[in-house]
This record gives C-alpha cells, structure tokens and sequence, in this order.
C-alpha cells in the first residue's frame, strides 16, 4: 500500500513498516566498562612477559623476585586504570540525550510522534528550527533553507527545492532532499521519507564508523618490537646458559633454575611503570588546559604526529556566517578590518536590515539579547548594528506594509515599507537576476544610469567573489507612489555583501607553529573548492606555488589509475566524502607518516577513528565525533 500525500500512511500500514524496517534510531556507542578498562591495561606483549617472568620467580621460589615484579605489574595497571577511567566519566559528562519528536500525517490527520516511530513512506511536516529525523524527498517548500555542516561540510545554509535531479547528484548538491541529523534554518516544507534508522545516510556513515579499526599508536608499535625481541633475546639467553653449563658438567635442575633467573633479570620490569606514568603526567597536563585524552599511549602519539588532517567547518572556522566586506560603486568597505564608513555601505545595509526576518530578542544589543532567524539575515543584522544602524529605529520609521517571499525562481525578496506618502520598496537577492530588474546604480551622492558595460562588471565582481569563497547578496530599492506596484522593476542598484564564514582567530597561530615544527597541516572539507582555498589562504595553508585543490572527483580517478601517492604533496581537498577522508589518511600512513585528524562533524568521524590520533571539538562537536576520537578538545 503506497503513501498519500494528502493523508499519509493508516495507522495499521505505519504500524507494519515499524515492524518491517525497525525504529528510526542508529547503532549506539556502547561505552567502556570499568572492567574492559581495567583488563585493557593488561594487553601489552611486554606486560604478559612480565606476567611470565613472574609466575617463573614464584615457580623457583624467588618471593622476592616475583613480588617485585606483581607490584610493579598492579601499581602499572591502577595508574592506567584509574586515569582512563576519569576520562570515560568526563565524556559520559560531555554526551547530550534529546528525545526528538516530528509532526507527521497518520490517517488523514496530522499527529506529533516520536522520531524513533517514523517509517519510509511518512509524510512529515517541517519548519525552520526543526531537526530532521530521517532522509526525506521534498514534496513541497516555501523559502526552505537547511543547515548540512555537520554532514557535508557546506558553511552556508543550503537552499533547498521541490524537483527531480540525476541519479549521480553527488550528496552535498542534492537540493531536493533533507537528511537525518540536519536541521532546517527558515521556510517550511512537507517531506516524504525515503530512509530510516542505519539505511539514512547519516547511519551509513555510522557503519562506517563502526567497521573502521583502531590504529595501534606508535608507542604501542613499537614496545610490540621491543617485546618481540625481549623474548628471542631471553630465549637465547637462558638455551645458552643452559646449554653451557650441561656441556660443562653441571647440575641440570640448577642450570635450568639459573637460565631462568637470568632471563627474568634481562626483562626490564621498570620499564611498564615509568612509560605510564611519562603519560599519565602529559595526560593530567593536556587535561589542565582543557585537552581530553581518552587513552594514554595517545599522548605519545601526539608527539609525534607529523601531518595533521584537518576538517574546515567549526574546526579551522568559527562555524557561523559574517559579513565580511560591502562592494557598491565607491568601492570595498572592509567590516573586519579597515573600515571606510561609507555613505553607500550604510544605504546597503540599511536595505539589508528592512528586507529582513531576523529579530531581536528583548532589547537591540543587550546583554539578554539574542538573533532569531536564518544565520544569512542574522548576519546582515549583526553587520548593520556594527555600522551604527538601529533595526528598531528603521522599523519604526520605515513601518512594514507587505512582504513579497522569496522564490527559488526569482531568487529574490521584497518588503514595502510606508515612507511618509510613499513607499520605499527594499529588494535583496542572488546578483544577476537582481542586476537584470535596475536601471540605475548608487554612486554615494546619486543615482546614475546602469549601462549594459556596468552591469556585466558587476556580475564578473560577483562571480570572482564566489570564486574567493564569498556567499554574495545584491540590494536594491526603488520609491512608489502605491503599494501594489511590481518590486522586480526599474530598480536602483546598491551593492553587493559578501557573507563568509570567518577562520578562528587562534587558528593562523597554530598554523605557523606546526609549520616550524615540521609538520603537515592538510585541510579536508566537503565544502566547494572555492570556500576552502580563501579559508586555506587566511589561515596559513596556501602556498602560493604548490597549492591546489583537489575534489572527491579526482581522488576517485586517482584511486583507480592506482595514483595515490601523486596526492601526498596536497594541502587541500574539497567537496570530499567520509570514505575519501579515510582514503586521504591511510595514503598518509602507508607514506609512513603518523596522521592526526581533527573534525567536529558526523563526517569526520570515520576519519578520526582511523588516524593515528582523533581530535574532535567538546563543545561544538557532535557526539558520534566525540566517542570517535582519542582526544577531545573542550
């Protein structure tokens, strides 16, 4: 029995895919226990060796000998046990549990079920601020935005559409879906689900996640070697003395007892004790300064990385949307650095600041108050502020009349605001369509006549823009006699904002730092190539000679033709997916490198299980990242 859009499922068929397809949940992290913990510290080749050369001191009555060795083994184990215990209690602290629950058309009506009890076929309801609980076709939308960062990598809000695409529409450019673990920005839609539970893409990367093995740290590689050879060289030894001293004459119970006594005195029993406590010193150290180890052999791991694989979004970037800079007539005016002050950035944001949703909570810039609204418009907000601009007084004085919604075909939004006898109408939107409605352009002092030249300069400057890793707004505006007029005509051009998702500052630092110290950084993203060049570039990635960038596209085609090793020299990857990620750090590690990742998102979790040591983001991360990496930044 199919779905109606018009009534969704009946009860009785929703209730047998539940049964049929399981709940809507993902395979969970099982967490260690305290006796998984404690038995852990016991894994160690050099560990059992000195369990065997105890159980030899007590078989030829050496207490002493033995006892040594035991207290040596309980003291190694309890320092272990007792730290990585303390780290599983604070990321048990960091984990966050949020029931969800989604509105969704049951028997001709529309009910609130949990998201765990949805099934393929639901039709469900969505609006800005929900959370989408399954991988979901898009049925119908107005004005729909979503945040995909955390899956894709993509900084920006995605607009998203009701239609058809190919079926090799790779994953961050299907429009015409919304996946489970995203959430909607603005607009409202209704959605069938297509996926739930493991089948949703965010679940594949789950299974990822999960069948992706552990790397051994180099410390535990190479005290694996020392171990190894420990016990050729003990064996040596003791077949040596024994075989000596039978060739001599001597006693055979007394050579045997003395081989074995000086086998158990070649095994360093010190050496256990003093590399775990090295650690759990550099571990208490790293936690000080908010740095969460969750192994011990990982602080040695740290030291020596020497390429770092790092994500771009909330990891080398602040994760939220900035005006960077007004382009109008008079030129560039810089908001984050050099600012101008001038008259047509202020007309600009002006415009940006009536043709606008976003709002204020309680007072403008107080201390209680806060944005509501899609990061794009908060982010105009934000900027007109800091030019001195006062939403609540352009309100007041430019009273909203009517509003003309975005559309995906006009790719652009309209309000009227009453100005006195007449009305002022303000127009934001993508740039060529807006450039193609004005006639006149703002110089600062007047309005002159856009000719056909100018206008395709504009549209060049907004497409190199783009090319720069801007998401680029034009504005415009025209006076009316009435209300009722066309807001899509005879236009007057103000400018352009270009919005950009800022690097953290501490982050060009950090760059240079592992640069001096010999070490790789290379940026992975799944983010368009544009973005991630001007974000390499800022902060300290690009090297004008030697960078380029290479997508998801051209490691597939490198993978085949078996040209791998042609990508080590790369700083920077883009529109990449998770198993490209893995790909990108087990090419490092069969160079011979020692690979660190860090990441944030539910994309980077595969990767930050493979490498050699996993960084994830505490605060901003998400939980599937967090439980995936050795170490967690808090």
């Amino acid at each position: 029995m199919s779905s109606s859009w018009s009534a969704g499922l009946t009860i009785e068929e929703a209730d047998s895919r539940l049964t049929k397809y399981g709940p809507n949940k993902l395979q969970t992290h099982v967490a260690r226990s305290w006796l998984a913990i404690f038995f852990s510290q016991f894994k160690s080749l050099l560990v059992l060796l000195l369990a065997v050369a105890s159980g030899l001191a007590f078989l030829f009555h050496d207490w002493i000998e033995g006892l040594a060795i035991c207290a040596v083994l309980v003291l190694n184990a309890v320092i272990g046990f007792f730290t990585e215990l303390n780290a599983v209690r604070t990321m048990d602290s960091l984990r966050k549990y949020n029931k969800s629950f989604v509105r969704v058309r049951r028997g001709g009506g529309v009910k609130v079920v949990s998201a765990e009890e949805i099934v393929p076929g639901d039709v469900i309801l969505a609006e800005g601020g929900d959370l989408i609980a399954a991988d979901m076709r898009i049925l119908s939308c107005s004005r729909l935005q979503a945040d995909e960062s955390a899956l894709t990598g993509e900084s920006f809000p995605v607009d998203k559409q009701c239609g058809v695409l190919p079926n090799d529409t790779m994953l961050a450019e299907r429009t015409n879906m919304l996946y489970k673990g995203t959430s909607l920005t603005r607009g409202s839609c209704e959605a069938i689900v297509m996926t739930t539970g493991m089948m949703t893409e965010l679940g594949e990367i789950s299974a990822l996640v999960i069948s992706t093995e552990d790397e051994e740290t180099p410390l535990e590689k190479r005290l694996a070697r020392l171990s190894r050879k420990l016990v050729v060289v003990t064996v040596v030894i003791a077949l040596s003395i024994l075989i000596t001293g039978l060739m001599r004459g001597r006693d055979l119970y007394l050579m045997i007892e003395t081989s074995i006594a000086l086998a158990v005195a070649a095994i360093p029993e010190g050496l256990p004790i003093i590399a775990t406590l090295a650690l759990a010193r550099g571990m208490w150290r790293m936690a000080r300064s908010n740095a969460l180890i969750n192994n011990l052999s990982a602080v040695e791991t740290l030291g020596a990385t020497n390429v770092i694989c790092t994500d771009k979004t909330g990891t080398l970037t602040e994760n939220k949307m900035v005006v960077a800079s007004i382009v109008t007539k008079q030129g560039l005016d810089d908001l984050a650095g050099d600012q101008k002050g001038l008259e047509s950035t202020a007309e600009v944001l002006r415009v940006a600041s009536l043709c606008n949703n976003a709002q204020w909570t309680g007072l403008e810039g107080g201390e209680d108050s806060e944005l509501i609204g899609s990061p794009m418009e908060t982010s105009l907000l934000v900027a007109a502020r800091g030019c001195g601009l006062d939403q609540n007084e352009l309100k007041r004085r430019f009273h909203r009349v009517r509003e003309e919604a975005f559309d995906s075909e006009s790719k652009m939004m309209a309000t009227y605001h009453r100005d006195g006898d007449q009305f002022l109408i303000a127009v934001k939107g993508a740039a060529e369509p807006l450039l193609s409605a004005c006639q006149t352009v703002y110089t600062g002092q007047q309005f002159q006549p856009m000719f056909e030249e100018e206008r395709q300069w504009w549209l060049d400057k907004n497409n190199a823009l783009a090319l720069d890793g801007f998401r680029v707004l034009a504005f415009a505006q025209k006076y009316a006699r009435q209300e009722g007029v066309e807001p899509y005509e005879n236009l007057e051009f103000l400018g352009l904002a270009c919005v950009i998702d800022p690097p953290r500052k501490d982050i060009p630092a950090a760059i240079a730092s592992c640069r001096n110290a010999g070490i790789r950084v290379v940026m992975i993203t799944g983010d368009q190539a544009g973005t991630a060049l001007h974000v390499a570039k800022d902060v300290g990635i690009y090297d004008e000679v030697a960078t380029r960038v290479v997508t998801g596209k051209q490691i597939d085609t490198c993978q085949k033709a078996g040209q791998m090793e042609d990508l080590l020299d790369v700083k920077v990857f883009a529109r990449v997916s998770p198993q490209h990620k893995l790909d990108i750090i087990q090419m490092h590690q069969d160079d011979g490198s020692v690979v660190a990742m860090t990441g944030d998102g539910v994309n980077d979790a595969p990767a930050l299980k493979r490498a050699d040591i996993g960084v994830a983001m505490g605060i901003r991360g998400t939980e599937v990242a967090r439980e995936s990496a050795d170490m967690v930044l808090r």
